[in-house]
């Protein structure tokens, strides 16, 4: 009975990324910075086959700073029409490969690019939002996968709701049921 659910899980994860407008496509993700949680809003851009999350960022983000001194992230997903919600804990890692971040960035659309060209960094104040400016032939694109270690299953239903927590041990997703 917990396999199913989490096929489910996993289901819906990787709709996240293939369906357009399915609700896990925005997740909230949380990194840790002096034993304080730090959350923003990311773009889930792939799911690998072994389940490995990714999201696109600018290598000088806040995030990138706070996964370096500690790697431990949380994200939060949420299905209102299905009344279902995910947490998936794992450890972020940075990819550093020069062939991989070229792979991927070149299929991002032109107009999205600029969300890695800014010549200040994301967060910087300054005076007027009219006034941000760009690179012309650099960019900060930088890809963080995610790597799960482990998944909550929560499903609000009647008579009762249905929560699992599943923890990767020995390469498989084993799950124990827990009180909603």
């Amino acid at each position: 009975m917990k396999e199913q659910f989490l096929e489910e899980l996993k289901d819906e994860i990787q709709k996240g990324v293939s369906k357009k407008g399915h609700p896990f496509r925005y997740t909230t993700m949380a990194s840790v910075v002096d034993n304080t949680p730090q959350t923003r809003t990311v773009v889930l851009r792939r799911v690998s086959t072994d389940f490995d999350l990714f999201i696109y960022t600018d290598e000088r983000s806040d995030k990138i700073s706070q996964i370096i001194k500690n790697n431990k992230v949380s994200f939060l997903f949420y299905h209102p029409k299905k009344l279902v919600q995910i947490r998936i804990d794992g450890l972020a890692h940075i990819i550093t490969d020069k062939a991989e971040l070229k792979k991927y960035w070149s299929g991002i659309p032109p107009n999205s690019r600029a969300d890695y060209t800014t010549i200040t960094a994301p967060g910087s104040t300054f005076k007027n939002p009219d006034n941000v400016t760009y690179l012309e032939d650099e960019h900060h694109f930088c890809i963080l996968k995610i790597i799960p270690t482990t998944m909550e299953y929560l499903k609000l239903k009647r008579p009762n709701h249905i929560r699992i927590k599943f923890e990767k041990n020995d390469g498989n997703w084993e799950g124990s049921f827990l009180v909603p």
